[in-house]
């Protein structure tokens, strides 16, 4: 009989190559509740991805990296107008390829949006979606804060009046090759881990700021949910590094924020199952079991405790895990034939951004290239702590943030995790505001900011897109959020 971890990474690659062999886009908008689910079983398996540790020395050796001729590059990315556009579009559109090793032919695609009002002095920002394996555009970009949302005949677009490009210019990167639109033609490529992501993401920044030299001195922003807690502050890490050389791009990085992050194996792992108790999803029986049998210092699990995280997994019952008060979604539900609302986000957003995103048409506008794609993901550490401790010793600004209704990289994993750090409290936790509300709940560490997100699941700017742009504002001001 197969045992539970060989079985449980089994299915963890026949889901990759099923994604990899079956779709002209990654519809990871489709797959993304399953993605981080199935990595995070993975690493439970005694046969886990391999964990390579991270060096957290920022004066390591300098190397040049690919630049690639970007003559005519920008003016041939620019976007005409998208399928569905509606009226009063009033803001610049890119996207295309960026290649990142012209020996494999491996090439990043990105959707790059200029703020309306006063591009040329509001900083520039990064997004990054997780899974790890899921698309940034298709996430972030039509789901999340872009400055679009799909209607449900799956052809037409809505302004999202919350878009984040209100406030700064933002990438939107699908990475690494195998994510979205984002291809090699190299097939070994597509198994891959952290240590690649981080280093083609830098490469093509370094080519995108070639082909946009107005950005070179902006100030610069990393920004992304879920998996990319590791993706953020790997990116970081290497731009710090790599700044130390002179004969190339110095990339004017000032801070990240991640929301909703995994960063550490352990601390994550305790603060999902002491949600469930404490949010009523776990009976008692189930979390004094967990507490007894399951030892997170370590994250040497027993059989005994694998038994009773396997029950609380399974006494949650048919909820969305990510937005635990949240509708599901119900495809044969009469919808309406006006256009959608950002205020009320629909759960079935993710199959109207994959119809869209699948139309010729589409593609087309978004010189994008239908690809067959999926990752299989290889290198994982076990924590990034100690990246993160060095980038808030290089003085950068460092945010995590946490939707509170998210039950898989809840606000305890992340108190959990940002407690294992023993920073000082420099302001007390108290409470900030948006529209004369309560927006979420903030405490100032030394060299850190966590913040909350009130009613807010995993994606923060689907599910409270105010209170998400009033976050990220304040981030990039360099100010906690409003304290009334």
């Amino acid at each position: 009989m197969m045992k539970r971890s060989q079985l449980t990474w089994l299915l963890l690659l026949f889901s990759c190559y099923h994604i990899l062999v079956s779709f002209h886009y990654y519809t990871c908008e489709a797959n993304q509740i399953d993605s981080l689910n199935k990595w995070i079983k993975s690493k439970r398996s005694r046969n886990r991805p391999r964990t390579d540790s991270w060096s957290t020395d920022l004066n390591g050796e300098y190397s040049p990296v690919y630049v690639g001729n970007l003559d005519g590059q920008k003016e041939a990315d620019k976007i005409e107008s998208l399928l569905g556009q509606p009226q009063g579009v009033n803001f610049d559109q890119y996207s295309g390829y960026v290649t990142v090793d012209p020996n494999a032919g491996r090439a990043l695609f990105y959707y790059f949006v200029e703020s309306p009002q006063d591009s040329s002095s509001k900083p520039l920002v990064l997004w990054l979606n997780g899974g790890p394996g899921c698309s940034s555009f298709g996430n972030g970009g039509l789901q999340e804060q872009g400055p679009f949302r799909v209607n449900s005949d799956g052809k037409t677009l809505y302004l999202n009046e919350y878009a984040w490009n209100k406030v700064a210019n933002v990438i939107f990167l699908e990475s690494p090759a195998g994510v979205g639109f984002s291809y090699s033609n190299t097939s070994s490529d597509y198994t891959v881990g952290d240590k690649r992501t981080a280093e083609d993401s830098y490469v093509f920044l370094v080519n995108w700021l070639e082909r946009f030299p107005e950005y070179k001195s902006r100030d610069f922003y990393i920004t992304g949910e879920s998996y990319a807690g590791h993706y953020v502050p790997q990116l970081a890490y290497t731009i710090l590094s790599k700044n130390k050389g002179t004969n190339q791009t110095v990339i004017n990085l000032k801070g990240i924020a991640i929301g909703n992050a995994w960063v550490d194996d352990n601390t994550s792992e305790q603060g999902i199952y002491e949600y469930f108790w404490t949010h009523a999803l776990n009976s008692d029986e189930t979390h004094a079991g967990i507490q007894k049998y399951c030892d997170f210092v370590t994250g040497n699990f027993s059989d005994t405790c694998y038994q009773y995280l396997d029950q609380g997994d399974n006494e949650i019952g048919e909820i969305d895990i990510y937005n635990i008060y949240a509708p599901l979604c119900n495809l044969s539900a009469p919808k309406s034939s006006s256009s959608g609302s950002v205020h009320y986000f629909d759960p079935c957003s993710d199959y109207y951004v994959h119809t869209y995103l699948n139309l010729g048409e589409v593609q087309t506008a978004l010189h994008a290239k239908p690809t067959n794609c999926g990752v299989i993901w290889t290198d994982s550490p076990t924590t990034v702590l100690p990246i993160i401790e060095q980038l808030i010793s290089s003085g950068i600004s460092v945010w995590v943030y946490s939707g509170d209704t998210d039950g898989r990289v809840p606000v305890t994993s992340s108190r959990y995790s940002v407690n294992t750090l023993n920073l000082p409290v420099v302001k007390a936790w108290r409470p900030w505001y948006c529209s004369n509300e309560v927006g979420g709940y903030v405490v100032e560490y030394q060299g850190l900011t966590l913040t909350t997100v009130r009613g807010a699941g995993h994606f923060v700017p689907s599910y409270q897109p105010e209170r998400a742009l009033t976050l990220i504002s304040s981030f990039l001001d360099g100010k906690p959020p409003p304290p009334s």
